[in-house]
Parts: C-alpha cells; structure tokens; sequence
C-alpha cells in the first residue's frame, strides 16, 4: 500500500467520525421514539455502511493532484483484461520471475478493487434484499458513477483529470460485488434454520363402542403455534 493511499485512508476515517458523530443523535431519537428503546443493530448497521461509504470515496478520489505532480499520459484505458498483460510487463521490467506475479503492484491493485466492493454487495444482499441481478447492476453503477467522476477530474472541480477510466476497475469491481452477494447469501443460509411448525397425523381407523369401523381420519395439519 502506497504512502497516498494510506494517506486517503486517514481522510476517509476522519470523515466517517464527522459523519456518524452528526448522524448519531438524530438516530438514536427516532429509534427510541419509535420502539421506545435504542435499538444497537440498527446503530450498527449505520456505521458500517457509512464507514464502507467514506473510506470508498476516499480511497478512489484522494488525494487530490497538486501542484507540480505530473499529469497522466493516458487517462482511458478500454481494453479488457489488461491487467494481465501489465502483470507480465512489471515482472519484465523488475526481472522478476513468473511465479512472483502475485507480488506485482498491478495485481495488488486489481485484487483491491474487487475488495473494494465486496462490502456493496454484501450489503445488498443482507440489508436490502436484492438478487445477484439486481446487485450486479448495482455495483457496475456504482463503479460507473466513479469512473466518469474520474474521467471528467471531478466534474470540472479538479484542475485536470488525475485518475483513469479504467474499463478493468468496472469489470473487477463489478465481480466483487458479486462475491460480496454470494457470502452474504451464505451467511443468511446458515443462520436462518427451519423450524418445523406443523406436525402431520397419519390416517387412522376407529372402531365404535358398538363393534363397527367407523370413518377413517383423514390428514389434518397441525399448527403448533396456534391456541386451541
């Protein structure tokens, strides 16, 4: 990790603490208005996502290009996969073997955009109900939204564009979105068991106190929960 990304990270916690330290009080008045306690789950969960939130935007936008940093040489990358090819090109240029493509700063920096999202769409699974679809969609929106953000320096804030549109960032986000949906599907497959409510009565035959049959007793269906 970079001495500016580490330096990004800090901004993106500052921010989270000035956020929840608004947001906080407000909250915890609805909730105890509402359910007439504080409830920690939903505290929680909105530090969590807010968390997610601040340190994503600044890990992607922070820090800021100043004065005298060398603009880029290419701020659009569109070929597919091209960081394969970049892994090949680091190993060459450092003279490293293949076997340390995983060391390459090209392959940590693919492999942190998809944790990037993971959180997105781990969230969208547990908090907000959505399918694989619709959080596939969800992440390459939000992947989008950053890159034009990028490509456009900003939308005119910063002096110059000083990230690339990156069409590898929308593919590797995009899949860590997917994989954060994938783990919280498992995580919500393991803690929610069945319980068995009904119990089923298998048919029987009565015999009266006169001797004869009477009708078999059909299935009847159970419910434990209900009051009889």
């Amino acid at each position: 990790m970079t001495n500016a990304q580490v330096t990004a990270l800090q901004y993106g916690l500052i921010g989270f603490f000035a956020l929840w330290a608004t947001a906080l009080i407000p909250q915890l008045i609805v909730l105890h208005a509402r359910h007439g306690r504080v409830r920690l789950r939903p505290v929680l969960t909105m530090a969590a996502v807010l968390l997610y939130a601040t340190m994503t935007l600044a890990v992607t936008f922070l820090p800021l290009p100043g004065p005298g940093v060398k603009r880029l040489s290419q701020t659009v990358q569109l070929h597919p996969f091209q960081w394969i090819a970049d892994i090949h090109t680091e190993l060459l240029k450092h003279g490293l073997p293949v076997a340390d493509w995983f060391t390459t700063q090209t392959f940590q920096q693919a492999t942190m955009n998809v944790l990037l999202f993971v959180p997105l769409g781990f969230f969208a699974r547990t908090l907000w109900k959505r399918g694989l679809i619709g959080t596939t969609l969800i992440g390459l929106t939000a992947s989008l939204l950053i890159e034009i953000t990028q490509l456009t320096a900003n939308f005119g804030t910063a002096p110059y564009v000083y990230r690339i549109f990156d069409v590898d960032d929308l593919l590797n986000n995009t899949g860590g979105a997917m994989l954060g949906w994938i783990a919280g599907a498992l995580l919500l497959s393991l803690v929610r068991k069945p319980v068995p409510s009904t119990v089923e009565l298998q048919p029987e035959v009565l015999v009266t106190a006169e001797g004869s049959l009477a009708q078999p007793l059909g299935r009847e269906r159970i419910d434990l929960a209900q009051v009889r």
